[in-house]
């Protein structure tokens, strides 16, 4: 039970943080950025390098997809222009996940204390970073203390047990993933959660990597809900979303253990391994499809006709 409330804690810290993060860098951005993106998307190329950087700030690929699905849905966005972000945010999305495999924790508290005094003070734009920080910070203390408590679990015969069933099914880790970000909405909770597992030596990197590709697919579970009574430019928003998600995973699944193998010569730390696998798959995979860019509009256009 204490594992569990200790575990329970730290991941409610990671859900505000990056709730947090998101508010503060929305809130201090301002309603000009909006026209600022419309100008950064008018071609694909463009739309990629600012769906990865405006998801690298706010933390959440899936708050940047249904924020584009409103753009097109208002009609300020081409759905042309919005699959550009959406290649851009798989991509964005991978920052995350490569400062989790950093120890940062030491500077989670400090951070948080000054963070807290500029969001109490400040006024305006510097208010609202200061919310941002203390949201990073808490991202990276309630990582911390999952971290602490997994660790009486590594003995635990009946949790090995099932991690090792779980290693030899990576059809169930991917179903599992896709479960879980679905639930939780968060692909990065779900991808952190992972990382902390590996960094433990609690499953393999292979196993790691499997949960993540699912995860990539249960994110757009959001989206799809969201393009719920949206017009059809925001469905084929979402559409495309899970189609270009979906597609790497299948592309991805019958090369799994020599794709853990490459990444187990990059670093022999598990936890690197999956952070650095799941940045590699989503910057090849998105950037795979731009030159099969319009038979993929075509595509999308087929699945979701103008009548």
């Amino acid at each position: 039970m204490v594992v569990f409330f200790e575990f329970a804690l730290g991941l409610g810290l990671l859900f505000w943080g990056m709730r947090l993060l998101k508010l503060g860098l929305e809130n201090a951005a301002g309603a000009g950025f909006k026209a600022l993106l419309r100008r950064l998307t008018v071609n694909p190329v463009s739309g990629l390098l600012t769906g990865t950087v405006l998801t690298a700030l706010i933390q959440s690929s899936t708050a940047v997809t249904v924020f584009s699905m409103s753009f097109v849905n208002a009609g300020l966005m081409s759905f042309e222009q919005a699959l550009g972000i959406i290649l851009g945010s798989n991509i964005g999305s991978t920052i995350t996940a490569q400062l989790m495999v950093f120890n940062l924790s030491t500077y989670a508290l400090p951070a948080l204390a000054l963070g807290g005094i500029l969001f109490t003070v400040a006024k305006h734009n510097l208010k609202w970073l200061g919310l941002a920080l203390m949201g990073f910070a808490l991202v990276f203390h309630g990582i911390s203390i999952m971290g602490e408590s997994l660790k009486p679990l590594g003995a635990s015969p009946q949790l090995t047990g099932f991690l090792h069933t779980l290693g030899d099914n990576h059809s169930l880790g991917i179903i599992a993933g896709m479960t879980l970000a679905g639930l939780i909405h968060s692909s990065g909770v779900t991808t952190g959660m992972v990382i902390v597992l590996a960094s433990q030596n609690m499953i393999t990197a292979s196993t790691g990597i499997a949960i993540v590709l699912g995860a990539n697919v249960g994110t757009c579970f959001t989206a799809l809900l969201a393009a719920i009574g949206a017009d059809r430019g925001a469905k084929r928003v979402a559409i495309a979303h899970l189609l270009l998600n979906t597609i790497g995973v299948l592309v991805c699944y019958p090369l799994l253990h020599p794709f853990a193998a490459v990444m187990s010569r990059l670093s022999p730390d598990l936890g690197r391994q999956v952070a650095h696998a799941h940045t590699f798959f989503n910057i090849i995979s998105s950037l795979l499809i731009l030159p099969v860019l319009k038979p993929f509009v075509r595509l999308v256009y087929f699945l979701v006709p103008k009548e």
